[in-house]
């Protein structure tokens, strides 16, 4: 198949975004570290009122924090986020921290990357891929594929997949937007998986959310423990979102809960 990335994440907003650093939040193309650009207006959408759990941020009726599990990987994440995604609970790159405690999260600047992340891109001990489909023919030299990411963990270093955490218009802006990203091997996912996610309408069945994106990462590149992990939890949160929209309790354990519970060791 072709290359995959997000699908575009883009509805209910949430009245608690969550941010790297600094108390300001940016603008939709905010300014740089130092100059924060607060919204011109409050961010409101449907299910902001809704009463959601502090520490999931689902809506208390099917709370995730009882299936929340760690598991360890030899690659990291590191989701590169459009500002205006920090608002949605229905965006799925925190799930990928809930469950990889080493992934990181930087908000995307137009004018200046985050300091902390351009810092690390030039640490020797990883290796960054960024995830984009091979599709133009101006950086077809900097396509690699899945065969890179093995090379990286034998040197050894730590592979690193930078995930665009958007929409697709965002995503191929932040792409095409981001100068520190262009030295950068360009990895593009090629997998027959279809998205399972229920909670935004993606343009085709191709495009897989952000959390989808880094299972199939994971679980390509030899971390199937972790990418396991995530996918059931990913299953958990997409049932109990699902769910909770309709005003629906699910009462009876999921075969994902199920294993999410057992990983824990709990019967």
């Amino acid at each position: 198949m072709g290359a995959r990335m997000p699908a575009s994440e883009s509805l209910p907003s949430s009245s608690s975004p969550r941010f790297d650093s600094g108390d300001t939040p940016p603008g939709a193309d905010g300014a740089g570290p130092g100059h924060p650009r607060p919204l011109r207006r409050e961010f409101k959408a449907r299910g902001s009122f809704v009463r959601r759990c502090e520490g999931c941020n689902l809506p208390e009726l099917n709370c995730l924090c009882p299936y929340q599990v760690k598991a360890e990987s030899d690659a990291q994440v590191w989701l590169l986020t459009h500002p205006l995604e920090h608002y949605k609970p229905t965006n799925t790159g925190r799930l990928i921290g809930d469950v990889l405690a080493q992934t990181r999260v930087f908000s995307w600047y137009r004018t200046a990357p985050d300091v902390q992340l351009a810092a690390l891109l030039e640490d020797p001990r990883y290796a960054p891929f960024v995830i984009f489909p091979d599709d133009q023919p101006d950086y077809a030299d900097r396509v690699v594929d899945i065969g890179a990411v093995h090379a990286a963990k034998r040197q050894p270093r730590i592979p690193v997949f930078v995930v665009l955490d958007g929409t697709w218009r965002q995503a191929r802006r932040m792409f095409r937007k981001s100068p520190y990203l262009d030295t950068l091997p360009v990895l593009p996912l090629r997998t027959e998986r279809e998205t399972r996610y229920r909670l935004r309408k993606p343009a085709s069945k191709a495009h897989l959310c952000t959390a989808e994106v880094a299972i199939e990462l994971l679980r390509q590149s030899g971390d199937e423990a972790a990418a396991g992990a995530l996918d059931d939890y990913f299953d958990v949160f997409n049932d109990s979102y699902a769910a909770s929209r309709f005003y629906h309790k699910i009462d009876e354990i999921t075969p994902a809960m199920q294993r999410l519970l057992d990983r824990q060791g709990v019967d």
